[in-house]
């Protein structure tokens, strides 16, 4: 494992999340394919916080089974390819329709390890523009509590900006 990157201040992290939706609500103007909007998401989350977050991706609900989660764009190493609601963090998020922050995974009943590095994770869920939720964005880090209510309001800012296009 590889030594952790010194944590950014939170005044720091709260303007990087306001300039990473500013520069993604530029870039996604007008596309209306939606997994376009969340590959470059993904990808720009990815850039801005590497290498702190180690996985950062989105989990699409499945239109023939709305009751479970299927990988969408993702950067990172392998996912899990489906994930019912109610069950790990995705799913619980997904059935909650509201962001779980988890300081250790270890310590979350039911976790599901796609990966054995994630220590934490945050999973925001991502609405379209009639509320209706269309799937989760999933960000995993190899450190016990890489995650704060900063973080939080951050990626939901950012998953806001998805629903730019229809």
């Amino acid at each position: 494992m590889s030594e952790a990157p010194a944590p950014l201040r939170t005044d720091d992290k709260a303007a990087a999340y306001g300039d990473l939706e500013k520069r993604l609500r530029s870039v996604v103007a007008g596309e209306t394919s939606a997994v376009a909007r969340y590959a470059t998401a993904a990808c720009m989350i990815a850039e801005t916080f590497a290498p702190r977050f180690f996985w950062t991706g989105f989990y699409l609900v499945d239109p023939d089974k709305p009751d479970e989660l299927v990988i969408g764009p993702y950067q990172g190493s392998l996912g899990c390819l489906r994930i019912p609601f109610g069950k790990g963090v995705c799913g619980t998020a997904a059935q909650r329709g509201e962001s779980v922050l988890v300081e250790d995974v270890h310590a979350f009943p039911g976790h599901i390890a796609c990966d054995i590095r994630s220590r934490s994770e945050i999973v925001v869920p991502v609405f379209d523009a009639d509320g209706v939720l269309r799937g989760v964005l999933d960000i995993d880090s190899e450190q016990v509590g890489a995650f704060d209510e900063t973080d939080k309001a951050g990626l939901e800012a950012v998953c806001a900006a998805l629903l730019t296009a229809p």
